[in-house]
């Protein structure tokens, strides 16, 4: 591919420093490598933390780790395949990838040899793990690291899913979010009094995208209630339409006001999706005896929450913290969008899009949660 003008990308350069920068179309590809043109990106729950300079993330592990600034950010991602280095490239279930395929790439790229992957354990355990942006700066070539850019360079052996062609690029850029919500089946498998079934009351909290995702995966899977809490009026009416999810403002009495729906003894499962300090505590006001609590939001440090262990064990809770979501669950993620994105209209989660060059209003849209659900960076045609 011959490609001489400069390739715009949205580039955070420090905390609160988003400036659109020029970057050189990659000179030569590595064997395996795939470069995207890009369709759509979306901001991120940790996108916005990074903005804030809250960048500490994977803590308590030995890989943790802050942001190398400069970084071009965007991980939520689907474009078409615009060049493959040598010898191809193959999508995740095995087929060779072609130019013109439209496809969603994994945020993370596994090292595959570590203890950990060894093991077939998800990425998040991998011990050298690369996240697109995120951990990889744009100061080191090829540089387009990121998916708020004109274009993506994926590095040999990042996992790539094809995108049904019933899915519009908004439904689609989706992906990644709905993958997370693997994690209510990781629930269904657990034991009883643990646990989700088809009935029981599951309790969102946040109704950002990643918690959206989760109350339209509930309601998939058969939950009796979806009940969902967020201070915004405007994603608490997002959450009835694509979840039929009864909902709530925050406030002294919301957790008495949720127990009371699920009959006075609390939700089976609650999904804490914020990733702010509070929202755990009211997890476990609003969960069962013998229930489920669910960690989804708190990818970075935001600080130390106390709980009591004793409550834990005296109640009998089970407590899942999930890393993101996990490659096994791309495939069927797409196929259930595909299945019912004309019945649920979840590309109203998209509430914004903006060109690259206006990537910091995006990002000011993105902070306001009265004003946006799901923000896209849309490059120019």
């Amino acid at each position: 591919m011959t490609y001489t003008k400069p390739v715009l990308a949205a580039t955070l350069v420090a905390p609160r420093r988003l400036e659109v920068r020029e970057y050189p179309y990659p000179s030569a590809l590595e064997p395996g490598a795939v470069v995207l043109k890009m369709r759509a990106s979306g901001i991120c729950g940790t996108d916005k933390h990074t903005f804030r300079g809250e960048t500490e993330q994977y803590v308590g592990t030995e890989y943790e780790r802050s942001t190398p600034f400069p970084i071009i950010q965007g991980h939520e991602n689907v474009g078409v395949v615009a060049e493959l280095g040598g010898g191809g490239a193959t999508a995740f279930d095995g087929t060779p990838l072609a130019v013109g395929d439209r496809v969603v790439p994994a945020p993370n790229r596994a090292c595959g040899r570590c203890h950990m992957c060894a093991r077939g354990f998800p990425y998040y355990l991998c011990r050298n793990l690369e996240n697109y942006g995120n951990s990889l700066t744009s100061a080191q070539t090829p540089h387009l690291f990121g998916g708020w850019s004109e274009y993506l360079y994926l590095k040999p052996g990042t996992a790539v899913f094809r995108v049904p062609d019933e899915l519009s690029d908004e439904v689609a850029v989706l992906t990644e979010i709905f993958a997370v919500t693997h994690s209510l089946e990781r629930a269904a498998a657990l034991p009883r009094p643990a646990g989700f079934r088809p009935g029981d009351s599951v309790v969102v909290i946040g109704a950002g995208a990643l918690g959206l995702a989760h109350a339209v995966k509930a309601s998939l899977m058969g939950a009796g209630h979806v009940l969902v809490l967020d201070p915004s009026a405007r994603r608490r009416e997002l959450a009835m339409r694509v979840a039929d999810a009864v909902t709530f403002a925050p406030g002294d009495e919301v957790a008495r006001e949720v127990r009371a729906c699920c009959g006075g003894e609390g939700a089976d499962v609650v999904v804490n999706a914020t990733g702010f300090l509070g929202a755990f505590a009211q997890s476990m006001a609003m969960v069962r005896d013998g229930g489920t609590i669910i960690e989804v939001g708190a990818f970075v440090d935001m600080g130390d929450e106390a709980f009591n262990p004793a409550v834990i064990c005296g109640r009998n809770l089970t407590l899942m913290g999930v890393g993101g979501e996990d490659l096994r669950a791309y495939e069927g993620t797409l196929a259930l969008l595909a299945r019912h994105h004309r019945r649920i209209p979840v590309h109203e989660i998209v509430s914004h899009r903006f060109a690259i060059e206006d990537a910091p209003l995006a990002m000011t849209t993105a902070l306001d949660a009265d004003a946006s659900a799901k923000v896209l960076i849309v490059p120019r045609p």
